[in-house]
Formats: C-alpha cells, sequence, structure tokens
C-alpha cells in the first residue's frame, strides 16, 4: 500500500464533523480549494468582491490564518430586491501539518482570488536510498577478544 503525504487530512476530518459538512459561515463566504501538485500545496481562495489590501494571511505556529473584508454597498439611491453576498471580515483557519515549509509560503492575487502555494520541506519529501550491493563493504571489522 502507498501512503502519500497530506498535511491538511486531520483538519479535513475535524472541519466536516465541527460543520456536519454543510453551513459553514466561513466556507460560504471564503471557498477554498486545496491539491498537491509536486513538490508543494496550492490552496485557491476565491474572494470576490473583496478589498485586496484588506487580505491578512498569518501563520502562528502550525496554524495558517486566512482574513478579509468585504464591505457592504453603501449607495444611498439603491433599492435591494436580494443581498445575498455575505459582507464584513471572514477568517478561515487552516491547522498545517508538519513538513512543510512555512517559511516559503507564497500568496499572490489575481481576479479575486488568492492562491497560496505551500512548499513541503526537504525532509519530508522522498527520496531514494542507495542499496550497497557489499562488494567493497566499507563496515569497520569486529574484532574478536
Amino acid at each position: 500500500m502507498v501512503l502519500t503525504f497530506d498535511p491538511f487530512r486531520e483538519f479535513d476530518r475535524l472541519a466536516g464533523q465541527l460543520s456536519g459538512g454543510a453551513g459553514d459561515p466561513a466556507g460560504l463566504a471564503m471557498p477554498i480549494d486545496l491539491y498537491r501538485s509536486g513538490d508543494h500545496f496550492v490552496l485557491h481562495c476565491d474572494l470576490a468582491g473583496a478589498d485586496p489590501g484588506s487580505v491578512e494571511v498569518d501563520v502562528d505556529g502550525r496554524v495558517l490564518t486566512i482574513r478579509a473584508e468585504r464591505s457592504a454597498r453603501t449607495d444611498a439611491d439603491v433599492q435591494w430586491l436580494r443581498r445575498e453576498r455575505p459582507t464584513g471580515t471572514f477568517t478561515r483557519r487552516l491547522t498545517l501539518g508538519d513538513g512543510l515549509d512555512l517559511d516559503r509560503i507564497d500568496a499572490t492575487w489575481q481576479e479575486g482570488v488568492l492562491t497560496l502555494t505551500i512548499p513541503i520541506a526537504e525532509a519530508a519529501r522522498p527520496r531514494r536510498i542507495a542499496i550497497n550491493t557489499g562488494q567493497a563493504s566499507t563496515a569497520p571489522a569486529l574484532s574478536s577478544s
């Protein structure tokens, strides 16, 4: 059986239990996609209508926090017929697993989508182990006394 490294597995399980799988206000206002691509994870967070200057991304210990604000329209001459887009300050917290390089997280903003690229730490990356065939052993000889 092949096991893959997924530092978000426990978070997903707990979030699903706590929110019942749906109805999470932060999830509705700030939906995310998360996937692994090679040696890094990519998180896309939809923040349509949020001011890019209001977006904050912080890491404290192993907790990644994304905070953004979407302001309500305040036009005096507007008569609302339907208002479904949530406004205010929204926060998402993700508990990150071991094996990520938290010092090298990259954040970009494009067309209302925040993209975080989270590299896997060098120590957690798969590597090939050389096999010694025993031809010219470099192991020290044991002496008998």
